[in-house]
Formats: C-alpha cells, structure tokens, sequence
C-alpha cells in the first residue's frame, strides 16, 4: 500500500483505466459476436451497420491506447472477412 499522496492518487487512477479498458475489450467482443449472428441471419443492410459500428468502436480502443495497434487491426480483418462472407 503506498503511503504517499501521489502514489495513492496513481493506483486510483490505474485502477479507473484499467476498468475502461476492460470496458473497451469488452464491448468489443459483444459487437464481434452480434456481427456474427447478423450474418447468419442474412439481412444485409443489419451486418454494414454491425461492421461500421464495430469498427469504429476498435479504432477508438486503438486510439485510447486500450488495444494494441496490430490486435486492433486483425480484429478489424476478422470483421471485413466475416461481413464479406454474408
């Protein structure tokens, strides 16, 4: 436990980051699975609007720094190749 002011203020704010990224990851995968249950639903118009809206929310992961640029990327390959399939 850290006894000096800073210290305390940084393990609070390490800790608040630490959530957002989960945060993050974690939407991200919610997004992943619903573009897949699009796709096998077959509505075309529904599975551009997943695509667009988990895209968009991986560079903004990426951006934030939550996301490694290169893991970011292959999820983004992931999608396109999996709403091009439908």
């Amino acid at each position: 436990m850290p006894n000096i002011k800073q210290q305390k203020k940084r393990v609070r704010t390490a800790a608040e980051e630490r959530l957002e990224n989960l945060r993050y990851r974690s939407t991200i995968k919610t997004l992943s699975k619903r573009l897949a249950t699009t796709v096998e639903a077959g509505d075309t118009a529904a599975v551009e609007g997943e695509h667009r809206e988990l895209v968009k929310l991986i560079d903004r992961a990426v951006s934030r720094g939550a996301l490694h640029r290169n893991a970011g990327a292959r999820k983004k390959s992931q999608a396109a190749k999996l709403a091009a399939g439908s």
